[in-house]
Parts: structure tokens; C-alpha cells; sequence
């Protein structure tokens, strides 16, 4: 296997923990517990296991010799038989269901044996005919609930949609796969991935090839297809575990700016830049921009080339929805979008402190030392957050442990925080008093998601106008496709981040994504602050930044909007304003 051996082996963990918790009908079975381990602790490691015997692998943490053949069986062979056998007994259909909230793998298993329940048009019916009140421990009000929770997660159509966190590594896996390739120029995933909307449909692969039957033969022999549906030299398609499409076009190299614009969309997107291009007597296509009359290409090699010519600046992927971005680049009032290398802080970073943190404080340290930054946040959860949370003296040990840190780290400024636990009242973990010791406090939803509107707003509010609590974390609490987020009145809650300058995270985990696209682009033309974290449970996850700055460009975030591109006595000023408010 290649480098992306690491990946490959991931993505085929983290669908053996799905279905094992099926086959096991428990979430915490040992055997779940022991894949999940072996997932993170092969998300932390720095060599291709490619290279590493089953008695190295076995060595280390989180693995044991049971993972560690499994680790070995998918680099030699390509795949793992437990996976495959796992596969025929749990079809995509049937684990889908796992995601909807109030169905555990025991009670997937019970609609199966005991209503022949399979996929989610089943369990609607189910639904529609009263019968999943038989089940033990189920009523009117669970049908109620899930009935709402099908809809709210976007189930109810014959159109299912995966996740951005399952898509986007299988797309990245490719990529690199094919980059590697005879005759491969270049290679993009387009598409709504590439807009990075939260779910997709299916994954679009693009490939510049000058050989491209080599290329279409590469992709259909990844080892991540489960089904080649169609190849030919210029499209093939490839279903990949649960189902999921993935599409691959190959074009001359001198179409491919052209080609990955159209194949980005959207729909409404394209269609605006073709009037543009009608309206100077030119076509637009995957092939490029040509003139009517002389069939002269204009551009055709990049998207700058072709927005330039149709006298517009580049438009970003994530703001191509057919939303008004051409206008706004036609009058010069695109957002000027965050990129990578203008965030200088990272305000919300866990450690092993916190009972979900997998990295020790020393290294969440290093790891943030190393990515150049000017300020970093430790916030480990409060006591509210019963099995991950620290007490009070916990939280006072861990001072002084950091304040030892910092001579290690002068050049970096260590803030002492905590990511607080906001209650149904709005109320956090600890009173003012105590909270005034802290440089910084974030404060989410972590519990009560089913509370009306209206008390969730008040929530959100209360916990806003706390001293202690400088921005919100994720926002909406939602977990993409497995868990809808709070219901909430979202122009009162804008109205208090202006009025108390309480910041709103953009959460960079991809689970999250979090505040949506749609409440970002609420507050445009609002005096409200945001920050982009990245929410790091591992030094791994410290790549979340990546995803936190495209759901803010996504949002039409301006970049002076977001405190943690500033420098850092700027930012440092605002951040104890808030607090001594």
C-alpha cells in the first residue's frame, strides 16, 4: 500500500466500530472500545503502517494484538474480512438507522427481528402505523420523537445524503491515490464537497490527465470500491462502503479550470456565470470559454483565468450557492474570507485532563507551539459535564501546572480556560467569582437538547451575558447527520452577541461545523465577533482549523470579524473586556 495506508486503515476501523456496535447491540461493548482506541491511536501516529510489523504496531498504545493483525490484514491484502463479513449481516440501509437519535443498536436490532424494520422508509411506516409503540420501553411520545428527528435530520426523502465527515476523508483518500498516477496532471473533489456543504449526495473526482484510460483503470482498482458500476476512458463510477457514489471524470489538462468549475457548481451558480458570458457574446462550459463567433477559447486552464475574463474576481468555492455572490463580486462587496494562515490563536483546546482528551497538556502545547501560534486556550469541561469534567481544585492544579509551562512557551501566550457546561437555565458550572480567576471561558450546550425554543434562546442568552463566558461553543450542539441541533429564536440570539460582545465559535470538527452556514450569514452586516477553534481533543485534531475556515468562508465571515486573527495584544484587550464587563 501507499501513504494513504494510514487512512485506508482508519476509515476501515471506524466502520468496523459501526458495525460492531450493531453486532454486538451495545455501544460500549469491549470491542467497540478496543476499535475506537485503535482509530485514535493510528489518527495520532506519525508513521505509515505500511512500514510496521504486527509486533510493532501492538506496542503501541490503544492497540492491541488483535488490532494490530487486523491493521497488517488490511495492508496486505487490502481489506479485512471481519469488515466484509460485517457488511453482508448489517447493509447500509439498516445502520443508517443507528444515526437517528433514540435508536441505539439495540433497538435497531429489536425493529428488525420484531417489525421487519430495515431502512427509514420502514421505520416511517412504522412510525405511521403506531407499531413502534409495542416495543418494550417505546411509546406514542417515542414516535413522536423520532418522527421529528427523522425530519429535522433530512431522512424524509428518497435522496440520502452522507455526512461531510464521512465523505470528505474518502474523497481526500482518493485524491491522494490518483495524484500518484501515470499521466495524472492534477486531481479535485468538486461538487457540493467542494463547496463543503454539511451532507452530500455523492462524491465528484476530477482528474487532468494527458493517459487517461491509466487513470480510470487506477480508480476503479482502489481498494476502497466495493462496486465498479460503470468504467469508461473519460467517466467511471465506484460505489464505496454504505453506498456512497463517487464519480470520476478525466479531461485534457487544458480544460481542467473550466471543467472543476463546472463540475463545483451550483447549479444556480453556473447558470449565472453563463449569462455572463452570453451577454458578451461568449459560451461557457466544462470545456472552457469560448467566443460564439470565432470559437476562439478565451480561458479555460484555471478558475481565476475564467472569472477574470468575465470581469469578476475569484469567487471561492464556499460561497458558490446561487446566493447573491455574483452580484457581489460584480460591486466589489465579497467578503474578505479567512484563510489559514491569518489565524494566530486557538481558543478551545482539551487535553487528558478532560475525561474525552486523548494527548497530554505538554503535548496539546507542543502541538499548538508548532502551528506557529500566538496564543493558545486550554479549556478543559467543568465539573458540570459529570464524567469528563474537573473540579474546582482540579481546575486550580492545572493552573499552576500551566503557569510552570510557560517558560517553555514564551513566545506563546498560555491561556487558563475551561469549556463551561450551560444549564437549561443558562446558568454555568461556576459562579462569577470563581469564573474571574480564568483568562478565558467558553461555554456550550452539552445536554437538554429537546427543550422548547423559547427556553433554549433564554438559555443561549443568560449563559452570553455570564462575564466569565467570553464566546459560545458550538453553537446549535447539533452532531451532522446523527443529532439536529437546538431550536432557537437566532436573530434574538444575534441581538445578544452585539449587545453583550459574547463571541460565536465556529467549531471545526466536522461532526459539528458548527454555527451553521445559514446563522453566519444572519449576522452578516452585524457588529458581532466570532472565533474559529478548533475544538482539539488530540494533537491530530489541531487540523480542524482547516474545516473552522472553510464553514466561515462558507458563512460569508469577514475576516476582521474573527478575534483570533488578531494580534494578540488586540485580541488579548478584547477578550478581558468582555470579562470585566
Amino acid at each position: 500500500m501507499s501513504a494513504s495506508s494510514n487512512r485506508e486503515v482508519i476509515r476501515l476501523f471506524s466502520e468496523l466500530v459501526d458495525l460492531t456496535k450493531l453486532d454486538e447491540g451495545s455501544a460500549q461493548s469491549f470491542r467497540v472500545r478496543a476499535y475506537e482506541k485503535a482509530a485514535s491511536a493510528l489518527g495520532e501516529l506519525d508513521r505509515d503502517v505500511a512500514d510496521m510489523t504486527a509486533a510493532d504496531l501492538a506496542k503501541l498504545p490503544g492497540i492491541g494484538a488483535s488490532s494490530a493483525k487486523k491493521i497488517r490484514e488490511v495492508v496486505d491484502t487490502g481489506t479485512m474480512e471481519k469488515v466484509e463479513k460485517l457488511r453482508t449481516a448489517y447493509p447500509p440501509a439498516l445502520l443508517e438507522l443507528t444515526r437517528i437519535p433514540g435508536l441505539g443498536p439495540k433497538t435497531v436490532l429489536l425493529l428488525r427481528d420484531r417489525l421487519g424494520v430495515e431502512d427509514v422508509d420502514g421505520l416511517k411506516e412504522a412510525i405511521a402505523g403506531e407499531r413502534i409503540r409495542e416495543l418494550p420501553g417505546m411509546g406514542a411520545k417515542s414516535e413522536e420523537k423520532l418522527a421529528h428527528a427523522i425530519e429535522r435530520l433530512g431522512m424524509h426523502g428518497k435522496d440520502r445524503r452522507t455526512p461531510i465527515a464521512e465523505a470528505l476523508p474518502i474523497a481526500e483518500e482518493i485524491v491522494a491515490a490518483l495524484s500518484g498516477v501515470a499521466g495524472v496532471k492534477s486531481v479535485q473533489y468538486c461538487g457540493s464537497l467542494r463547496r463543503f456543504r454539511e451532507t452530500i449526495g455523492d462524491i465528484d473526482i476530477l482528474v487532468a490527465s494527458t493517459q487517461p484510460e491509466i487513470a480510470s483503470e487506477a480508480f476503479v482498482e482502489l481498494p476502497i470500491a466495493t462496486e465498479v458500476v460503470a468504467k469508461g476512458e473519460t467517466k467511471s463510477v465506484i460505489l464505496v462502503s454504505g453506498g456512497l457514489q463517487v464519480d470520476l471524470r478525466v479531461v485534457p489538462p487544458s480544460s481542467f479550470g473550466a471543467a472543476v468549475m463546472y463540475f463545483t457548481g451550483s447549479k444556480q451558480h453556473n447558470i449565472e456565470l453563463r449569462q455572463r458570458a452570453i451577454d458578451r457574446g461568449w459560451t461557457l462550459n466544462e470545456y472552457g470559454l469560448s467566443d460564439v463567433e470565432t470559437d476562439e477559447v478565451i480561458a479555460s486552464k484555471t478558475e481565476k483565468a475564467i472569472y477574470a475574463a468575465l470581469d469578476l474576481p475569484y469567487v471561492a468555492a464556499e460561497l458558490r450557492e446561487g446566493i447573491g455572490e455574483i452580484a457581489s463580486a460584480s460591486t466589489g462587496e465579497l467578503p474578505k474570507l479567512v484563510e489559514e494562515r491569518h489565524i494566530k490563536g486557538d481558543l478551545h483546546v482539551h487535553s487528558d485532563w478532560s475525561g474525552d482528551g486523548r494527548a497530554p497538556l505538554e503535548a496539546m502545547l507542543d502541538g499548538a507551539a508548532a502551528r506557529g501560534l500566538a496564543y493558545v486556550a486550554i479549556t478543559d469541561h467543568a465539573e458540570g459535564l459529570a464524567i469528563n469534567g474537573l473540579s474546582r481544585d482540579r481546575m486550580l492544579e492545572q493552573r499552576e501546572v500551566l503557569a510552570a509551562m510557560r517558560a517553555k512557551h514564551d513566545d506563546m501566550e498560555i491561556l487558563h480556560g475551561a469549556e463551561l457546561n450551560i444549564a437549561p437555565d443558562g446558568s454555568v458550572d461556576w459562579d462569577d467569582d470563581f469564573l474571574e480567576g480564568f483568562d478565558w471561558g467558553v461555554a456550550s450546550v452539552h445536554s437538554h437538547f429537546d427543550l422548547d425554543a423559547e427556553t433554549q434562546t433564554q438559555r443561549l442568552i443568560t449563559a452570553m451575558e455570564t462575564p466569565g463566558v467570553n464566546a459560545i461553543g458550538h453553537l446549535s450542539g447539533r452532531m451532522i447527520g446523527r443529532r439536529p441541533g437546538i431550536e432557537f429564536d437566532v436573530d434574538a440570539v444575534l441581538d445578544a452577541a452585539e449587545r453583550t460582545r459574547c463571541a460565536i465559535e465556529i467549531n471545526g470538527h466536522l461532526d459539528r461545523l458548527d454555527a451553521t452556514a445559514e446563522v453566519l450569514r444572519r449576522a452578516r452586516g452585524r457588529d458581532i465577533t466570532f472565533v474559529l477553534d478548533t475544538d482539539a481533543h488530540a494533537v491530530s485534531e489541531y487540523r480542524n482549523v482547516t474545516w473552522a475556515v472553510h464553514q466561515s468562508r462558507r458563512g460569508w465571515v469577514d475576516k476582521s470579524a474573527v478575534a483570533n486573527t488578531w494580534p494578540v495584544k488586540k485580541f488579548l484587550n478584547w477578550a478581558d473586556g468582555k470579562r470585566r464587563r
